[in-house]
């Protein structure tokens, strides 16, 4: 296991390189809707977690410019199996959404900002659960999700 990016005093760390993943994810529908991946890291537990901006774009939205549910569905999903895989060693990677369950409490506007995040909350040998997060720009919670992951280990 290497070390990308490792910050001293700090509980951050990467150990994964997946910056190729940075921007859509290596999803066109991500850049579609507005969304773009910033960042990811593992932290001291060694559970991974993913940063994004989201601005809704036209696509995302009603035509009332209010992000459609399945939207804020997309984006978690991606984020928590984002943050999963820059936990995994080696060439360990998701394999399957399994079960997903998402909230909305306020609406998403187009071309507002929005900052969403997946975190990795447990890892086991097959599955991984992951939990995600959509704020609005004042850390207001918009959109959360649960889910749980099936693994595919490259070694199994």
């Amino acid at each position: 296991m290497t070390i990308v990016g490792a910050t001293v005093g700090a509980v951050s760390r990467r150990v994964k390189d997946m910056d190729r993943w940075l921007g859509d994810g290596g999803m066109e529908l991500i850049g579609t809707v507005g969304a773009s991946f910033d960042d990811y890291g593992v932290d001291g537990e060694d559970l991974g977690w993913a940063l994004g901006t989201f601005a809704p774009a036209r696509p995302a939205c009603n035509p009332h410019g209010i992000v459609q549910a399945g939207v804020h569905g997309l984006l978690l999903d991606a984020a928590m199996n984002f943050a999963i895989n820059a936990a995994l060693a080696g060439r360990d990677r998701t394999k399957a959404t399994l079960e997903m369950k998402i909230e909305t409490m306020r609406p998403a506007l187009l071309g507002e900002p929005y900052r969403f995040r997946g975190e990795v909350v447990r890892m086991a040998r097959q599955v991984a659960y992951g939990e995600g997060t959509v704020r609005d720009g004042s850390g207001r919670l918009v959109s959360r999700s649960t889910g749980t992951f099936l693994l595919e280990r490259a070694g199994a």
